[in-house]
């Protein structure tokens, strides 16, 4: 079986994590402190502080804008439930707004439609590996944002996807862009908003009983995501190596090809692909052939609430299938995967 996706590690990333154990300090400490610069170095943003979630990330984003009971935080309804459930943990009411067929990100006028008084932040993410544009949400007067949990190394408009809004997160779950087994990260440029973030992320040793949480990295993880964001560079090029040889092997196939990497702004976190529906009986007939493919969205989120009409997402939600796409794979391994999927819908 080629599964839809793994994390791609090595011997190197073992050595680094040995190392910290061996140190006998393992709990938060220089390395989270490490990782935090090298990221933040990286995104192109002043400083970051690592959590234990990319949903901790989102979390203690909107606390630090002021976000909560009263507000409402804008966020697209095709995506993760990561989003809705970090709007819902501060008090605030998560609205949602169409997709884009374009970025499968937000729709930047429909966002505009949906801003009112009560509007503290909006959430933009980069979806899929794919850099939104966020020149129109950040005109829009309104707290960006943006979450980065598929796009890290991304460029968008020729800055690094996380260096715009007021906030960017990340994701370093086991099948991102780079790893640490669960964690993540928050990163901006605004020392007030971090000292708040860093205050929130543990309870200990605090002379008030405000509320705070226990969001901390542990150094074992931190050793992982440095040595991981050493080779990134290296897994954006195998990840878009990748994405050329779908082109060429899908070209002529009954199928809708993502956007180009060109200008950096994609690093194909997913390559996804559009086809006819249903989708249900050709990940099946995939699946049969031994090639694991998904939908890149397991439901839009107004489905789950009731909630409608939103078309676009659902027609995105219809026709979006996501194929195996990640450092690891063998050249063969891709051209498996592009001839199971063209035989499959040349037989539907």
């Amino acid at each position: 079986m080629i599964v839809h996706s793994r994390p791609t590690l090595s011997e190197a990333d073992a050595q680094a994590v040995a190392r910290v154990v061996r140190s006998g300090w393992i709990a938060q400490g220089h390395e989270v402190e490490a990782f935090e610069r090298e990221l933040a170095a990286f995104v192109g943003q002043r400083d970051a502080v690592a959590v234990g979630s990319g949903s901790a990330a989102l979390h203690l984003g909107l606390l630090a804008l002021g976000v909560g009971p009263g507000a409402d935080v804008i966020i697209p309804t095709y995506v993760c439930d990561a989003l809705h459930h970090a709007v819902s943990h501060t008090g605030a009411t998560a609205v949602l707004a169409g997709a884009d067929a374009g970025t499968l990100s937000l729709e930047p006028d429909d966002v505009k439609r949906r801003l009112t008084a009560r509007t503290k932040a909006i959430i933009l993410p980069h979806a899929f590996g794919l850099a939104a544009g966020a020149e129109a949400f950040l005109a829009m007067g309104v707290p960006v944002i943006e979450d980065c949990a598929q796009a890290i190394g991304a460029l968008d408009a020729g800055r690094p996807v996380g260096s715009r809004g007021a906030l960017a997160v990340f994701s370093f779950y086991a099948t991102k862009m780079l790893t640490t087994g669960e964690g993540g990260m928050v990163a901006g440029g605004d020392p007030a908003l971090l000292a708040r973030i860093r205050d929130l992320r543990e309870y200990d040793e605090r002379t008030d009983l405000s509320p705070r949480f226990n969001y901390k990295l542990t150094d074992l993880q931190a050793a992982l995501g440095r040595s991981q964001l050493g080779r990134l560079p290296e897994f954006i090029g195998r990840r878009r190596a990748i994405a050329e040889r779908y082109r060429q092997a899908l070209a002529e196939t009954a199928c809708a090809l993502p956007p180009d990497a060109a200008g950096g702004r994609h690093v194909y976190h997913r390559f996804v692909l559009g086809v006819e529906p249903p989708l249900p009986p050709l990940l099946e007939r995939l699946e049969a052939r031994g090639v694991q493919c998904r939908r890149p969205v397991f439901r839009p989120i107004h489905r789950a609430l009731g909630w409608g009409p939103y078309p676009d997402a659902d027609r995105l939600w219809d026709r979006s299938l996501s194929i195996p796409c990640y450092p690891s794979l063998t050249d063969a391994d891709v051209q498996r995967v592009a001839e199971v999927l063209s035989d499959a819908l040349e037989r539907r």
